[in-house]
């Protein structure tokens, strides 16, 4: 097993505290999104991801892209360990909060975005980081009441951490990154500090990986 990885995208942070809950050990590959122009956009990378996004999980010969649906393929094939529960509805809404960041806030933030808002549209910096601002702690807000009326865990949903929390911890990295406010965040601060005493997110963490700056 091979993960594709970049050690401060959000995608690929998910998909390492994934990994390391269910206790599997790919072999990492970094890569860089920003040296010699985005190694993402080598043709050797696009073979295997014709997206050219990260993460890309390479297991038993195949290879899986988009980070959430790779973390449902490592729950259907890896099941010892769940990270959605078996109850439809209560699955509904785990899934529910990890879209809201992973579909609504993460792709308004992503590099490439970004780069289209300066490069291609003219914004100044301080306009595009005007813009991330406005979604990111609009997406967290709509994140800390859903999770606050669902739950009153130590973590998203219940007292293990799953695919809501998988999901949390990169995004709430991401806005610290653009000195967002988080004050106003208590339940989400608190999930956080929960998850961050697990070695699963530990060692996911961009400051652990082999190729961080």
């Amino acid at each position: 097993m091979k993960l594709y990885t970049y050690f401060r995208s959000s995608a690929a942070y998910r998909v390492r505290i994934a990994l390391n809950l269910k206790g599997l050990h790919p072999e990492m590959m970094p890569v860089h999104l920003v040296r010699n122009g985005g190694e993402q956009l080598s043709p050797a990378y696009r073979e295997l991801n014709p997206n050219a996004l990260l993460p890309t999980l390479i297991d038993d010969g195949a290879s899986i892209t988009q980070s959430l649906a790779i973390i449902e393929y490592l729950e259907e094939v890896y099941p010892d360990i769940r990270l959605l529960p078996q109850d439809p509805v209560a699955r509904a809404h785990v899934r529910a909060v990890a879209l809201t960041i992973a579909c609504d806030i993460h792709p308004l933030q992503n590099l490439r975005v970004l780069k289209y808002l300066t490069k291609e549209l003219h914004v100044t910096d301080e306009q595009k980081n005007a813009w991330y601002l406005h979604w990111v702690s609009t997406g967290l807000a709509s994140v800390e009441s859903m999770v606050s009326q669902l739950s009153a865990g130590p973590f998203c949903f219940g007292d293990m951490p799953g695919l809501a929390d998988i999901c949390l911890l990169p995004q709430l990295f991401n806005a610290r990154r653009v000195n967002a406010d988080l004050s106003a965040l208590p339940n989400l601060l608190r999930i956080e500090d929960n998850c961050q005493k697990l070695s699963a997110f530990q060692k996911a963490a961009p400051a652990m990986q082999p190729d961080a700056e």
